[in-house]
């Protein structure tokens, strides 16, 4: 197998120069005052589990787990709450298939 070559004439076509009249146009400036301030964080600790409603009936025990899960994953390094929250999302995500089969 061969590798193709220039085009027949022995050179590329030129490519196109800028544009006529100058050079491409600056980026626009930051606004004067520069941009706003980003809203921060809520002072205070994380929301941690919602709390008991008494609805056992409308409550599953593997999404309670996962969701207290989620939140003791807080105190953990970050490193650590990587794996408690995919343990959590797999864990409720196979609840949510096996809800939607029955």
């Amino acid at each position: 197998m061969t590798r193709p070559g220039p085009p027949t004439g022995g050179s590329f076509p030129n490519r196109p120069g800028p544009p006529p009249g100058g050079s491409v146009p600056a980026r626009p400036a930051p606004p004067a005052g520069g941009f706003p301030a980003r809203p921060a964080p809520p002072v205070g600790a994380r929301p941690g589990p919602p709390p008991d409603l008494g609805d056992d009936e409308a409550r599953h025990p593997a999404v309670d787990a996962a969701v207290r899960a989620i939140a003791n994953a807080a105190t953990l390094a970050p490193a650590d709450q990587i794996a408690q929250y995919e343990a959590a999302y797999e864990t409720l995500r196979e609840t949510l298939a096996t809800i939607d089969q029955t």
